[in-house]
C-alpha cells in the first residue's frame, strides 16, 4: 500500500506548482497539461455567485454538492499520488487545478450552511464509494505511466458524467454556475490526458462518455474560464 504523504508536504507541492506552472513546458506536450493549471478562477466565481439569489435546496441538490466536493478532492488526491510515483508534471499541474475545483464547491457549502464532508488528509474520504475508488484508481495507476495517464482520463470522464447528472437535478443558478465551470475544467483535463497518451503511442477510447460526446470534446480547442455559459 502506498504511503500517504503528510498534507503539509502536499501543500508545498501545490505552492510550487502555482509558482512554477508557467515554467513546465514541452514541445510535444508530454510534460505539460496544455493549459493554465488553474483553469477556473474561484474569486471570479465567488463574485458571480454573490449576484445570484439563493433558494431552498432540494435533497438532490444537497447530495450533489456534498458528493462533488469529495469527487473533486478524489481527483486531486489521485493525481498527487501518481505524481509522487511517476514525476510527470501533468499530474501536479492538474492536481493544483482540482484544488480550485473542490474549493469552488466549498463556496456552495458555505453559502448554504451545509456540513462539509472534506477530510484534510490525502486519500481519506467521508463517502465510502469514493474511498474505495481512490484505492482502486491508485492501484491501477501504479502499473505504468500509461496506466496512470489512462486513470487520469477515466477520472475526468467519470467527473463529467456525474456533473451532468447533478446539473439535470439542479434548479439554483449558483449551483449550475459552479458545475458549468467544473465541466469546462474536466473537458480541458481530458484533452490533456489524451494528448499525453497519444505521445506515448496510445489511442484512448472512452469508457463512460458516449463516442460522440468524447469526439466533440477532443475535436475542440482548450477552453478559457466559463461563467453562466459565457466564455471570457
Amino acid at each position: 500500500m502506498l504511503q500517504i504523504r503528510k498534507y503539509a508536504h502536499v501543500m508545498v507541492i501545490l505552492l510550487l506548482v502555482a509558482l512554477l506552472a508557467g515554467c513546465i513546458t514541452s514541445d510535444n506536450g508530454t510534460d505539460n497539461t496544455g493549459e493554465d493549471y488553474s483553469d477556473i478562477d474561484v474569486d471570479l466565481i465567488d463574485e458571480e455567485i454573490e449576484s445570484l439569489p439563493t433558494s431552498e435546496l432540494s435533497e438532490d441538490e444537497i447530495a450533489g454538492i456534498l458528493y462533488m466536493r469529495e469527487e473533486e478532492k478524489l481527483a486531486r488526491d489521485v493525481y498527487l499520488t501518481l505524481y509522487d510515483l511517476w514525476s510527470r508534471p501533468i499530474f501536479a499541474n492538474i492536481a493544483a487545478s482540482e484544488e480550485t475545483h473542490t474549493t469552488a464547491v466549498k463556496t456552495l457549502i458555505l453559502r448554504y450552511g451545509l456540513e462539509d464532508p472534506f477530510i484534510d488528509e490525502i486519500g481519506s474520504f467521508t463517502n465510502e464509494t469514493l474511498q474505495a475508488l481512490y484505492t482502486d484508481l491508485v492501484e491501477t495507476g501504479s502499473g505504468s505511466i500509461v496506466d496512470a495517464l489512462m486513470v487520469g482520463a477515466m477520472i475526468e470522464e467519470i467527473d463529467m458524467v456525474d456533473i451532468a447528472s447533478y446539473i439535470e437535478k439542479a434548479d439554483n443558478a449558483d449551483i449550475i454556475l459552479v458545475y458549468d465551470n467544473l465541466m469546462m475544467g474536466s473537458r480541458n483535463h481530458l484533452r490533456s490526458f489524451v494528448s499525453n497518451l497519444e505521445n506515448e503511442g496510445v489511442e484512448y477510447e472512452p469508457s463512460y462518455l458516449s463516442q460522440e460526446e468524447y469526439d466533440d470534446i477532443i475535436g475542440s480547442d482548450m477552453e478559457s474560464n466559463r461563467y453562466m455559459g459565457r466564455k471570457n
